[in-house]
C-alpha cells in the first residue's frame, strides 16, 4: 500500500509518477478499483486531484524472463550440453530486480521460443551449476531434461572436477579445508564459516606464485556451497583480491579475481571424462603482472586481450 498526496494532476498521471509505473498500468489500477482519494475508491483516471490523500493498492505483477540476443562464449556444443566461458559480470540466471541480461535470458534467445516466461526466479532452462555474477569462467549447460538430471547426479555425487584460479591479499595455507559454511548470521546478504544452519564444505588449496604479499592460488572446492572458495580463502586470512563483500576494493581490478579454469566431468549419455579449460581472462592476467607476479608454465591466457 502507497500514500502520498499531490494537487493540480490527473489521478492517473499522479499515480505513475508517486509509484514509477507507466501511465497504462496506473490506469488499470484506477479501473480495478485499487486507488482511493480520501475515503473513495475513485475510477476515473482523468480525476483531478485538490490535494487529498491518495491510496493506492498495487496489483502483485510477476516480472517476465525475456529471450535476449546475448553472445556466448562457447567452448563446446553437442546435442546433450553446452559449455561457456563466463565472462565476468554476468548473472547466471535472474535474481529479485534483475530479469535481463542474464545467462538464461541468452539460452532462452538462443534456443527456445521468442516468448517471455513468467516467474523468473524459477526459470533456469539447463542450469546444472552457477558462477557469482564477477566469478569468469567454465559454466555446464544441460540441453534437456535427462542430461540435466544425469549432470545434476554428477555434481551430487562429486563426480565432477572444479579448478578455480583466484588472486589473494595475503598467503593461504595449503592443504585441504573442512569448515562447514552457513549464512551470516547479521549481514544477510554474506556467508560465514559457521553461521546460521551451516552445511560441510570442503576445499584444497595450492599456493602456484607468490608476489609480495599476493599469491596465485588454485582453488578446488569438493562441495558447492554459495560462496565456498570466497568464504574459505577469508577464513584463512587470505582474501580473494578486488572481493568487496568478503575483502575489499582492488585498484588493480574491478572485480573478485576468480575465474573457473578447469572443469572435468561424465558426459551425461556417454559417460566419457570431457575436459574444457577456459583460459584466464584479460583483466585477472594484467591484475596479477601489475602486482608483480609471473603466471607459471602451463597457464593458459587469452592473450589475445592482454597483449
Amino acid at each position: 500500500m502507497v500514500r502520498f498526496r499531490r494537487e493540480g494532476l490527473r489521478l492517473d498521471q499522479a499515480v505513475a509518477e508517486a509509484l514509477g509505473v507507466s501511465r497504462a498500468r496506473a490506469q488499470a489500477w484506477i479501473l480495478e478499483g485499487r486507488v482511493r482519494v480520501g475515503e473513495k475508491v475513485v475510477d476515473k483516471p482523468a480525476y483531478r486531484l485538490k490535494g487529498e490523500e491518495v491510496v493506492v493498492e498495487p496489483k502483485e505483477e510477476r516480472p517476465l524472463v525475456v529471450p535476449e540476443d546475448l553472445p556466448l562464449p562457447i567452448l563446446y556444443e553437442d546435442e546433450d550440453l553446452l559449455v561457456l566461458n563466463k565472462p565476468p559480470g554476468l548473472l547466471t540466471h535472474p535474481a529479485p530486480g534483475v530479469y535481463t541480461g542474464t545467462v538464461v535470458n541468452a539460452l532462452l534467445g538462443r534456443y527456445y521460443e521468442p516468448k517471455a516466461v513468467e516467474r523468473p526466479e524459477m526459470v533456469r532452462p539447463g542450469i546444472v551449476h552457477r558462477l557469482d555474477k564477477d566469478t569468469s569462467g567454465v559454466l555446464v549447460v544441460a540441453k534437456h531434461g535427462g542430461a540435466l538430471e544425469a549432470l545434476s547426479q554428477a555434481f551430487r555425487d562429486r563426480l565432477v572436477m572444479k579448478r578455480y584460479l583466484a588472486l589473494t591479499e595475503g598467503h593461504p595455507k595449503e592443504g585441504t579445508l573442512i569448515a562447514p559454511i552457513g549464512r551470516h548470521p547479521v549481514e544477510r546478504h554474506k556467508m560465514h564459516v559457521g553461521g546460521v544452519a551451516p552445511r560441510y564444505a570442503e576445499t584444497h588449496f595450492q599456493v602456484l606464485a607468490t608476489a609480495g604479499p599476493h599469491a596465485l592460488v588454485e582453488a578446488r572446492p569438493h562441495t558447492g556451497r554459495t560462496h565456498q572458495i570466497r568464504v574459505h580463502l577469508k577464513h584463512l586470512r587470505a582474501p580473494i583480491l578486488g572481493d568487496e563483500v568478503y575483502g575489499k576494493k582492488s585498484p588493480v581490478i574491478p572485480r573478485q579475481a576468480l575465474h573457473a579454469y578447469e572443469l572435468r566431468l561424465p558426459h551425461p549419455r556417454t559417460g566419457r571424462i570431457l575436459e574444457f579449460l577456459a583460459p584466464v581472462p584479460a583483466d585477472m592476467a594484467r591484475a596479477w603482472e601489475a602486482l608483480g607476479g609471473a603466471w607459471p608454465e602451463g597457464i593458459a591466457l587469452n592473450r589475445e586481450t592482454t597483449e
